[in-house]
């Protein structure tokens, strides 16, 4: 019958025998006790130690101990219920042991993780905590596992964490299986934190619960099937129960109302039980609080089990409904549940185990390649190439590659710069005073300016591309600061040896006052420039490491190993991004200087600066095309007529001044009025340079930025010098990588050790035909 639980196997290994407590219980050394009955030890743990489970459970103890693999694909159970329904309890008789994890009035608010690990040779009972800080496991006496588990759900408060407690049970009456032990649903609360705490609680195993790799043992009060409300919670994510084991905790209060008559109806849950659901009826061993055991914990679960299965035979119920009364018919269904699921893990332990031994090699093969790049014979050329590559790698994310990080929108950018440089008052970060913060002037750039790629996180040449519309926009905030005065005309305009021209007063003017908001504006620009190349040494790098993926690329083939180099070694790491650093401010330094030139010399001259550009014909609408014909039967007619025309049509804008100019009275009498076509003058003039200047801003970087550094960089790289710390940091990094090659050829022969034994198990089950 297919709604009948799965059969008790015939036999149960008495190596899986549960032994007692009874020596701590009565306080003495935990372990097994002297004194327990023939009867207690021919009592059947959970499970028999097969060799499936003694090859699953050494290669997940060699794996977790030795290589520091915790999530590890291994059969796992947990453990849902209310408070005080016997989930503890339950615990206790799956260990063998009686214990009791203090969690203090508020209950447990942390998940629990046992591992029970069965050690045919132990004499006692081992405990171990493993360590939250450090991730080691470390033995302790019970006493000491029980008080250390309760400070840790103490140290909660109120509030609860996902991040469980582990600890591990060895001994000769554990089965290899893993119980996840989580905090008990709570019903109701009377204020508003113990709600607060119970639905914190409920989100905490809800999603242990939606885990598909997790077996759901509910435990529930054997009362009212239908008000079982951990099983209605385990039904939303296992509608088919295909996951789900429920046990029906204390049926010895219900011997009195169960009757021939009733009791086949009652074990079916008088219907509200689904009939594919694996369910258990039994009694947990139980005493008065506070009292001791009254005879070993292993003879009285024995007993209650025996009293469960008398009551409910002479309650005439048949043996295939017997089948699921009691702790031991329980006991004898895990044992081949867990056979089963250890079988159903070999395919993934193996996948895992297979990845991991990808993994190890890799890392392998790069320590054995960085200790030999680290030879002291040839350290400093290992570490000028590493940089020569670094720069050349630099030019191709310029260039634009994909699928590199890391990555920012312009929003992010633009605050970390201002992070960057929050105690650096010697350039001003705004473009404008009018603009209340950084918050405002973003807003301006994402929706009134609406700056190109604004939300698209970017890198490389891409990010630069961006960089320059913000700086050009940066630029065109600048204004003349004040008025030009009626005194300062005149006094510009003075007397000299041959005549001061209203051209001359203007420069004067706009050397003095218009100068400086430009000059403060370049320096900005600089510094956004020198920030961008600055965050992208980790792109340059995560972009060297991503070749290693790929199967064949244009990319120089040095650029995986030199970029992992870099990445594991510290130290060169260190050189070359100090050498990358001193270029980048070298640089600034250098691009602030021959913008300021560039500045300096357009207000001395700006009519030079000013001249139109040279169009030609072929780029206006209203004049004929280009004389073609004459182009090709004499180009150097051509050439000759074409000549006057193009510097005829670069005239606009120095006519325009001059025509201005010439409008400004010279006579002392008409000063006012001179002033006032002066101040116009000044303002129009400026704006000419600005707009010339904010429109050649990208071409000004490239040429006094990104070009030289580029360029240069390689060559800043190749002159990288060893200072004799650097020398002796080398060595001891050395020694490092011998110790943890060492240590990874070790992992390496564990790893195929591990998958050696699985391989050769799967070949015998597959003879023996141990299938589902």
């Amino acid at each position: 019958d297919s709604s009948a639980p799965a059969p008790r196997p015939a036999g149960l290994s008495a190596r899986g025998a549960l032994v007692g407590a009874w020596s701590a219980a009565a306080g003495g050394e935990h372990g097994s006790a002297p004194g327990v009955s023939r009867r207690s030890a021919e009592m059947s743990g959970v499970g028999s130690k097969t060799e499936l489970l003694n090859v699953l459970g050494d290669v997940k103890a060699r794996v977790q101990d030795k290589l520091g693999v915790v999530n590890f694909p291994m059969p796992q159970f947990i453990l849902i219920g209310k408070q005080s329904v016997g989930k503890s309890r339950l615990i206790e008789a799956l260990a063998g042991e009686t214990f009791n994890f203090i969690s203090g009035s508020l209950g447990s608010r942390r998940p629990t993780v046992l591992e029970f690990r069965n050690v045919a040779s132990a004499k006692v009972s081992r405990w171990h905590v493993r360590d939250q800080k450090t991730g080691q496991w470390e033995e302790h006496p019970i006493d000491r596992v029980m008080k250390l588990v309760g400070q840790l759900h103490q140290e909660l408060g109120e509030s609860v964490s996902a991040e469980p407690i582990y600890v591990r049970i060895e001994s000769c009456g554990c089965v290899d299986m893993q119980i996840v032990d989580l905090p008990g649903f709570r019903d109701f609360s009377l204020d508003g934190e113990g709600q607060a705490l119970a639905q914190r609680i409920e989100e905490l195993d809800l999603s242990f619960m939606q885990n598909k790799r997790n077996v759901m043992l509910v435990v529930e009060q054997a009362g009212d099937a239908a008000t079982m409300s951990s099983l209605q919670r385990a039904r939303e994510f296992d509608p088919e129960f295909k996951r789900t084991i429920l046990i029906r905790n204390k049926l010895d209060k219900y011997y009195g109302d169960l009757t021939p008559e009733n009791v086949v109806s009652w074990v079916d849950g008088h219907g509200d039980l689904p009939g594919n659901l694996v369910r258990f009826a039994l009694t947990l061993p139980h005493w008065t609080d506070g009292d001791l055991p009254p005879k070993p914990f292993r003879d009285i679960l024995e007993d209650v089990n025996n009293e469960d299965l008398r009551q409910m035979a002479g309650k005439s119920l048949s043996n295939r409904y017997l089948d699921s009364i009691g702790f031991k018919n329980f006991s004898g269904f895990m044992e081949k549940k867990i056979e089963l699921m250890f079988v159903d893990s070999i395919g993934p332990v193996l996948d895992d185990l297979t990845e991991l031994k990808r993994k190890h090699d890799k890392e392998l093969e790069a320590l054995k390649q960085e200790i030999i790049d680290t030879d002291p014979a040839r350290l400093l050329t290992t570490t000028r190439d590493c940089g020569m590559s670094f720069a050349s790698a630099l030019v191709d994310v310029m260039e634009g590659v994909l699928d590199s990080k890391p990555c920012m929108t312009f929003e992010e950018e633009l605050k970390a710069f201002h992070q960057h440089h929050l105690a650096n008052t010697g350039f001003t970060k705004l473009p404008s005073e009018d603009f209340s913060g950084l918050a405002d002037y973003l807003d301006y750039l994402r929706d009134e300016a609406r700056l190109p790629a604004y939300e698209v996180e970017l890198n490389g040449g891409s990010a630069f591309r961006r960089m320059m519309h913000e700086v050009e926009i940066f630029l065109r905030f600048s204004e003349i600061g004040v008025d030009t005065r009626k005194r300062d005309v005149i006094q510009a305009r003075g007397v000299s040896m041959g005549s001061l021209t209203w051209r001359d007063v203007v420069v004067k003017l706009l050397g003095n006052e218009a100068h400086f908001p430009l000059q403060q504006r370049v320096q900005y620009v600089g510094e956004r420039i020198r920030w961008f190349f600055e965050q992208q040494k980790e792109v340059v790098v995560n972009f060297m490491l991503n070749l290693e993926s790929l199967p064949s690329t244009r990319y120089k083939s040095l650029y995986p190993r030199h970029g992992r180099v870099i990445h594991d070694n510290a130290i060169t790491r260190t050189l070359l991004f100090e050498t990358y650093d001193a270029a980048c401010r070298r640089q600034l330094q250098q691009f602030t200087e021959l913008f300021e030139s560039m500045l300096t010399s357009t207000f001395s001259n700006p009519w030079v600066f000013l001249k139109g550009a040279t169009t030609g014909k072929d780029f206006e609408d209203d004049v004929p095309d280009v004389d073609t014909e004459l182009m090709k039967s004499d180009p150097y007619a051509f050439t000759k007529k074409r000549i006057p025309e193009e510097i005829r049509s670069r005239s606009g804008t120095e006519q325009q001044l001059a025509k201005w100019l010439n409008e400004i009275p010279t006579e002392d009498t008409e000063i006012d009025d001179a002033v006032d076509k002066v101040q116009m003058l000044v303002l129009r003039t400026y704006s000419f340079i600005r707009s010339q200047v904010c429109d050649q801003v990208e071409l000004f970087a490239e040429s006094f930025f990104k070009l030289p550094m580029l360029r240069r960089l390689e060559a800043a790289m190749a002159q990288i010098e060893l200072s004799p710390q650097d020398a002796a940091n080398y060595e001891a990094r050395r020694a490092q990588l011998e110790q943890e090659k060492g240590m990874k050829m070790s992992h390496a022969a564990e790893i195929n050790d591990c998958m050696g034994k699985i391989q050769n198990f799967k070949l015998k089950c597959e003879a023996r035909g141990l299938r589902r």
